[in-house]
């Protein structure tokens, strides 16, 4: 019997990618601790440093008001 798929939300990947930016503990500390797999740690991280810098540009606030424009 298959267990049921997890998933995490925000915040929780916002805690696991600090996590291993801080670089105090290796991904499978950090996994063990977690309760995830290392890869999921690697993928949520390069996400997390690829988005970083659009968080600080007035671009991703010209993206969210196109987006709002299309669902209403």
């Amino acid at each position: 019997m298959k267990k049921p798929r997890r998933t995490h939300d925000g915040a929780f990947k916002a805690r696991v990618d600090l996590e291993s930016v801080k670089g105090e503990k290796t991904n499978a500390q950090i996994a063990s601790e977690y309760g995830v797999h290392t890869n999921h740690i690697g993928q949520w991280k390069k996400h997390f440093l690829k988005e970083l810098p659009s968080l600080f540009s007035d671009t991703r606030k010209r993206e969210e008001k196109e987006n709002e424009a299309y669902i209403t």
